[in-house]
């Protein structure tokens, strides 16, 4: 089985290797091939996505995920169900293809280890009230972490694909798909495409 995965840039390039080692270890035998196609920005929009998507199919991907944030930086998208419904609209009834999205930003997924981004930080800062994915447009998720690392004891800002790495590091990714219904989504549809059993 071969999965590409279209994503928006270096905070999800540094979450593959969590992503493999939790997939390791729920699909013995059954493992995936993972190709990554980072995007350095925006998941392309209409006709683009859909023509990315189909090149992958053709060149040998047996599934596409596309991954996008729901924060933009415009108000592209009201949330998480109404960006799925757009890129499945752009690309059409592919049954191969399955779009998600990290509500409101990729960093909602690594407020779960809120304990771990304070020690990096160096701050004791509480974590943002209430669900992960309900931290919203006005303060992204990635806003909250930033503004940890600049008040904390670490003296340096927060770098999305350096520091996201360290913050998953030997995480299982239970964890956060336990508090966060869109990453739970997105693994539930690998383990099932691979034959293994969902969260």
């Amino acid at each position: 089985m071969t999965i590409s995965l279209i994503v928006e840039g270096k905070t999800e390039r540094a979450f593959i290797p969590t992503l493999r080692s939790f997939l390791e270890s729920r699909l013995p035998g059954k493992m995936p091939r993972l190709d990554l196609f980072s995007q350095d920005g925006r998941i392309p929009k209409g006709d683009k996505l859909r023509r990315v998507v189909t090149t992958l199919l053709a060149g040998g991907a047996d599934a596409v995920i596309a991954l996008t944030d729901v924060y933009t930086g415009t108000p592209e998208f009201k949330d998480g169900n109404d960006a799925k419904a757009q890129m499945r609209n752009w690309v059409g009834p592919l049954p191969q293809f399955f779009p998600h999205a990290a509500q409101h930003d990729f960093e909602a997924w690594l407020l779960p280890y809120w304990p771990d981004i304070q020690k990096l930080a160096g701050h004791k800062r509480s974590r943002p009230q209430g669900s992960p994915e309900g931290v919203n447009h006005n303060k992204p998720p990635s806003r909250h972490i930033q503004e940890l690392f600049r008040i904390g004891t670490c003296r340096r800002d927060y770098v999305k694909a350096r520091d996201a790495s360290r913050i998953l590091e030997g995480k299982d990714l239970a964890l956060a798909a336990n508090e966060c219904s869109e990453l739970k989504a997105m693994l539930n549809t690998i383990l099932s495409l691979c034959g293994g059993t969902t969260l």
